[in-house]
């Protein structure tokens, strides 16, 4: 079984997706973190954005692996864990562009299927009702004000220790929020038989509550 949830930066598509996959079994996919892991190694080899060539090349080139323990996930890069790295907001500065090179998304697409292949998934992104998992079970559309959004995406990087300002985060959200709706490809949007669950004024209990109550009446 596969649940799409999709949405826009943090309208808490992680944490909701998190919690289900501790609470009924689901494998978590992040696919976020596999165009971090190319967007971390662009800039760990200095290359510049407009270098598309090269960016490609990586994509192409790296491995990319998810490992679950009990506590956390743990994001490999080449079996490096760079599991915190790829949440710097010098990452986070870049990833939007980088996911929107076309033959990079194609390829971080077919990775982030052979992850998901052969299990009950829940996977949270962008597009992952629209080009990933167009035939997903259930397709869940999370959302938020950007205000509030960028109010829990500040606390979550203080929590690991990541020097930002609410200002700085509020900025970057408006930015992506822009950038993931105007991709040529795999643009950010509501999948037409999508359930739409507005988070703003919810509890993260709340949220998970109505994706597990879809869930049971779907299976």
């Amino acid at each position: 079984m596969i649940i799409a949830v999709d949405g826009p930066a943090g309208s808490g598509k992680g944490t909701v997706t998190k919690r289900i996959e501790k609470e009924i079994g689901f494998f978590n996919l992040d696919t976020g973190a596999t165009y971090r892991c190319v967007a971390l190694e662009t800039l760990r080899k200095g290359i510049t954005l407009d270098d598309t060539e090269k960016i490609i090349e990586i994509a192409n080139n790296i491995d990319i692996k998810i490992e679950k323990t009990e506590n956390k996930e743990i994001i490999l890069l080449n079996n490096e864990d760079v599991s915190k790295e790829i949440r710097t907001k010098e990452v986070t500065a870049i990833v939007s562009q980088i996911s929107s090179i076309i033959l990079v998304r194609e390829k971080m697409v077919e990775v982030q299927r052979k992850l998901a292949k052969g299990k009950n998934v829940i996977v949270e992104g962008r597009d992952i009702g629209t080009v990933v998992f167009p035939n997903a079970d259930i397709k869940i559309y999370l959302d938020a004000s950007e205000e509030v959004r960028a109010k829990r995406r500040y606390e979550e990087n203080i929590e690991n220790g990541i020097d930002t300002t609410y200002e700085e985060v509020l900025e970057n959200v408006r930015m992506r929020d822009y950038n993931d709706m105007h991709k040529k490809v795999g643009a950010l949007k509501k999948a037409e038989d999508a359930i739409v669950i507005d988070s703003t004024d919810l509890k993260i209990e709340e949220v998970v509550e109505k994706i597990k109550d879809t869930i049971s009446q779907n299976r």
